[in-house]
């Protein structure tokens, strides 16, 4: 398929479910690794400029509101306005009660977006960071975003001696 042919509805919805037992791996892992990581750890960065443990959380729940439902068409949370720095705002309410909170919510939040969506609104393109893609282009673009940001917090877990819990 070229970038702007669409699939047929049953590849389409295939590939929504495909994406949707990726999101519920992925969410376990967030969850598992939120929890394992101690409170006083989510201040933790690599380098200064750089997004702490808590913050890097909270990205990842930001896009469980706004960008995951976008890649299919669905609309954002209102929970996160958009406006310039709002989405900093929310990222930085990194503690662990709040990333629990918000990487459960946005998660729920995603998944209904998606499950929702009638099956003729996600054959075609999406507007997804500046243009129009297909749904396997969206899905691809987000899962591989997803799956960077669990590394980068696998990443600092072990930079703080902690094991992700599904590697003991």
């Amino acid at each position: 398929l070229g970038a702007q042919e669409t699939l047929p509805r049953a590849a389409a919805v295939e590939v929504r479910a495909r994406f949707l037992t990726d999101l519920d791996t992925l969410q376990h892992k967030f969850l598992a690794l939120a929890e394992a990581i101690p409170a006083d750890k989510y201040s933790w960065r690599p380098a200064p400029e750089v997004r702490s443990i808590g913050e890097a959380f909270m990205h990842v729940a930001s896009e469980y509101y706004v960008f995951t439902p976008m890649a299919y068409g669905a609309t954002p949370s209102p929970l996160i306005p958009r406006a310039q720095g709002e989405m900093q705002k929310f990222e930085s309410m990194s503690n662990k009660a709040d990333v629990k909170k918000h990487l459960t919510e946005g998660f729920a939040y995603t998944r209904q977006a998606l499950a929702g969506l009638d099956e003729s609104k996600i054959t075609g393109t999406q507007k997804l960071f500046g243009g129009d893609r297909t749904i396997v282009e969206t899905t691809l673009i987000m899962s591989g975003d997803l799956h960077e940001h669990l590394g980068q917090l696998i990443s600092y877990a072990r930079m703080n001696g902690i094991k992700p819990p599904w590697s003991k």
